[in-house]
């Protein structure tokens, strides 16, 4: 544990990474899985990742995210997309993977199925888009800690137009809408203002409240 606290240390919000330096494809995969692997509610996982190379879509990307230069001198792209809605085709899909993944089913799981497919879809889009996207930060969560226990720079990003950047990807026909984007890739060796700056949290005492 002391190491991954050691990297978590070490890992910061980068703000120039090195375009001639390409991140590994199983320190990519390592990253995603965490992400994959991460909890969310009901186990409905409303969200999903894309991993963007292509060039020129990063270029369109950034001229909707303020010009930030990580998302193209980074090697990688990741775009966390969440559910724009919970319907009952996601909602079965879900259920009906478990079921086949664990060989069958009991009574209360399908009463659980049940008062999801009740509730969810009758609420109004936006909220359940809402929901659907703090499970994506889940899975944010999960990959930022992977990244830096792979030594990647990850910087995780909301300064973009979601809209504009559902259009450039097709999300929006998918059912999908965008949350967060995460390039990865290496810090530069300079030019970096933040590189050096001492690592600020809160102590321990003001930040956890024990209550026993």
């Amino acid at each position: 544990m002391s190491d991954l606290l050691n990297k978590l240390e070490w890992r910061y919000a980068c703000k120039k990474m090195d375009p001639t330096k390409v991140v590994p494809q199983d320190k990519i995969d390592r990253i995603v899985e965490a992400a994959r692997l991460a909890p969310t509610s009901s186990g409905l996982q409303p969200f999903e990742i894309f991993v963007v190379t292509n060039a020129a879509m990063r270029e369109q990307i950034k001229s909707k995210a303020n010009g930030q230069a990580q998302i193209t001198d980074g090697s990688h792209l990741l775009v966390f997309a969440a559910w724009n809605n919970y319907t009952a085709e996601r909602i079965n899909m879900m259920f009906d993977l478990t079921n086949a993944q664990r060989g069958g089913t009991n009574e209360g799981w399908e009463n659980y199925r049940q008062m999801l497919l009740k509730n969810y879809p009758a609420r109004t889009p936006e909220v359940n888009y809402e929901h659907a996207a703090r499970q994506a930060y889940i899975g944010l969560g999960a990959a930022l800690i992977a990244a830096a226990f792979e030594e990647v720079d990850a910087t995780p990003m909301e300064g973009f137009n979601p809209k504009a950047v559902d259009e450039i990807m097709g999300l929006s026909a998918r059912g999908l809408r965008s949350v967060v984007l995460v390039p990865l890739g290496y810090r530069a060796a300079e030019g970096d203002w933040l590189e050096n700056l001492k690592k600020v949290r809160r102590p321990t005492a003001q930040f956890v409240t024990e209550v026993k």
